[in-house]
């Protein structure tokens, strides 16, 4: 039986259904915070091998994960220090020059413009777009030319109302496992009484029948929407 040692946390924060323009805001702050998230995280802070800020598209419904797994810090605390590098990054943020907003937009255009290496990977989007039932097929194109309209304040405002800490409109799932390290930790942390803004999961499945449901695009079952 092999015994883990480490911990690790996974902040998903769940931002929206498939919709162009917030799926570029939320691509583009991603981009914007993927290296300093990465700096503060492995070189600063040495919380561990193990750090990323990434994507997630889950069946058409978008968000970002922020995923550290660390021998020095339990899970709890690592979820605090993705708070603490938001609240650090969103004075960063909003120094950005429009210079440096142009330059990064341009770069995420670059991106996006870049030419399939082989027939495999251009058929694995398309085959994507089938399977969540969003069937955006000129997907790239749209997406260059929302991306030329974009302004910085749009992406601020983004920032405001789903990211950052205390957002209006912020869903946030924490999953922490504890390694053995921390095993007291974890004892400490089930007896903890939940805060006003957290939700402390202990049935999963009668979790998910009291959540509302996202519509999905491919309708019901064996049903495409067209």
């Amino acid at each position: 039986m092999k015994i883990l040692i480490s911990s690790s946390n996974g902040d998903h924060i769940m931002i929206h259904q498939d919709n162009i323009k917030l799926n570029l805001k939320l691509q583009l702050f991603a981009h914007i915070a993927k290296q300093p998230a990465f700096h503060q995280f492995r070189s600063v802070e040495q919380l561990g091998y193990i750090t990323a800020l990434k994507q997630r598209n889950d069946s058409g419904v978008w968000g970002i994960q922020f995923v550290i797994q660390s021998t020095v810090k339990d899970p709890a605390q690592l979820d605090g220090r993705v708070e603490g590098f938001l609240k650090m990054f969103e004075d960063k943020l909003y120094e950005m020059t429009d210079d440096q907003f142009k330059s990064n937009v341009n770069a995420l255009i670059d991106m996006k413009l870049e030419k399939y290496k082989n027939l495999r990977e251009e058929s694995t989007v398309y085959c994507r777009e089938i399977s969540d039932g969003t069937l955006r097929f000129d997907r790239q194109e749209s997406e260059v030319a929302a991306l030329r309209e974009l302004t910085k304040q749009e992406l601020f405002e983004f920032f405001n109302s789903y990211i950052k800490v205390d957002a209006p409109q912020r869903k946030t799932l924490s999953i922490q496992v504890y390694g053995c390290l921390h095993s007291a930790e974890f004892q400490s942390s089930i007896h903890e009484s939940s805060s006003l803004q957290n939700c402390q999961i202990r049935d999963i499945f009668s979790f998910k029948r009291s959540r509302p449901f996202y519509g999905s695009f491919r309708g019901g079952l064996g049903q495409m929407k067209l």
